[in-house]
C-alpha cells in the first residue's frame, strides 16, 4: 500500500461521488490498485479550491459496469477528513510538495506529471502535505470557548476533547484519533460560521471573545459521518441538544424544521432565527450538503417526529 493523490474537482466529467467514490480511467488503475487500503490526498485544480483539501482512505476498487474502461475507487466515509487549511502546491519556500511536480528550480512546473489525475506519493510528501493542512485554525471563532489553564497545556472545552495543536511528530495513527478529529472539526466548523449558530443566529461571545457555539455533525460519527465542515452546523448548546435528539432538521431549501408536537410555539419563537432559515457560510463551499441534510431528516429527525 502506498500513499496518493487523487485529482477531484467540484465538477467533472467523470462520475465522481464526492466521500463515497472516485471514478477513474483504466490508465490509473495500477496506481489505485497500489494505494487501495491506504490513504489519498485530494486536490482541486483550477475549477476548485486550487489545493490539497483533504484526506481519506480507499476501501476498494471495482469496474465500472456501464464503461469497460473505467473504474470506481470506493471510500471510507468516515475516514474523510478536511484540510483546515487549503494546501497550495507549492511549500512556503516556493518549492513543489511533490518532487515529481518540480522544475529544475524547484517550483511546481507545468504540464507532465502535474496533469495525472492520479500520482502516487511518499510517505515524506504524504506527512508535509498534511502537517500543513491540518495546521490547527487560530480565529476567535476557531478555539474554543475557555482559555488554557495557567497548569495544563492546550485549551479546555468539555464538549470537544483537544487533541495537541499541531502534527509536529506525525504519526498515522493521528488520521484516525477522534480526539484530534473533533478538536479540528469543531475549529474548521466554529470558522465556516464565524461564531454564529446557524439555526438562532445568535453570536455569543466570552469575556475573551472566544465563540459559545459548539460543532455539530449533520450525519453524527457513529453512522459514519466524515469530519468535514459541508458535514457540520455551528450551534448553541441547546439547539445542538435538539438538533441530535431530531426534535429541530433542516430542509432542503436550507428551511430550518421543528417537530410542532414536541417544541412549544414560544420555545421555536425564542430558538428559531427570524425568516425560518438557515444562516449560512460565507463560502459556498462549506454549505451543509443536500446528501447529509437528507440523511438527518430521514434518519434522525423523521425518527423522533
Amino acid at each position: 500500500m502506498v500513499n496518493a493523490v487523487f485529482i477531484q474537482n467540484p465538477e467533472s466529467i467523470y462520475d465522481d461521488r464526492p466521500g463515497l467514490a472516485y471514478h477513474f480511467p483504466l490508465i490509473y488503475l495500477r496506481r489505485v490498485e497500489q494505494a487501495a487500503g491506504d490513504w489519498v490526498i485530494f486536490y482541486e485544480g483550477k475549477r476548485g479550491a486550487k489545493g490539497y483539501v483533504g484526506i481519506q482512505r480507499v476501501a476498494s476498487i471495482a469496474p465500472d459496469p456501464a464503461r469497460e474502461d473505467h473504474f470506481y475507487a470506493f471510500l471510507d466515509l468516515s475516514t474523510r477528513w478536511d484540510f483546515e487549511r487549503i494546501v497550495p502546491r507549492a511549500d512556503p519556500t516556493g518549492s513543489a510538495w511533490e518532487k515529481s511536480l518540480r522544475g529544475t528550480d524547484g517550483r511546481p512546473m507545468t504540464g507532465g506529471a502535474n496533469a495525472a489525475a492520479v500520482r502516487l506519493l511518499s510517505f515524506a510528501e504524504f506527512t508535509a502535505i498534511v502537517t500543513a493542512g491540518l495546521e490547527p485554525l487560530e480565529t476567535p471563532e476557531a478555539l474554543p470557548r475557555e482559555a488554557p489553564l495557567p497548569d495544563h497545556p492546550g485549551f479546555a472545552d468539555p464538549h470537544t476533547p483537544f487533541a495537541p495543536a499541531a502534527l509536529q511528530e506525525f504519526r498515522p495513527d493521528v488520521l484516525v484519533s477522534r480526539a484530534a478529529r473533533d478538536a479540528s472539526f469543531a475549529r474548521m466548523v466554529r470558522a465556516a460560521y464565524k461564531g454564529r449558530c446557524a439555526i438562532s443566529g445568535l453570536d455569543l461571545r466570552n469575556g475573551g471573545g472566544r465563540a459559545e457555539v459548539q460543532a455539530a455533525h449533520i450525519r453524527p460519527v457513529h453512522a459514519d459521518g466524515p469530519d468535514t465542515v459541508q458535514n457540520g452546523l455551528a450551534l448553541s448548546g441547546t439547539v445542538h441538544w435538539m438538533f441530535d435528539r431530531g426534535l429541530i432538521a433542516v430542509g432542503a431549501q436550507h428551511e430550518i424544521l421543528v417537530s410542532e408536537n414536541k417544541v412549544a410555539p414560544e420555545v421555536r419563537q425564542r430558538l428559531i432565527c427570524p425568516g425560518g432559515r438557515l444562516h449560512l457560510p460565507e463560502n459556498p463551499r462549506h454549505h451543509p450538503h443536500p446528501e447529509f441534510l437528507r440523511w438527518h431528516r430521514e434518519n434522525v429527525f423523521g425518527a423522533a417526529a
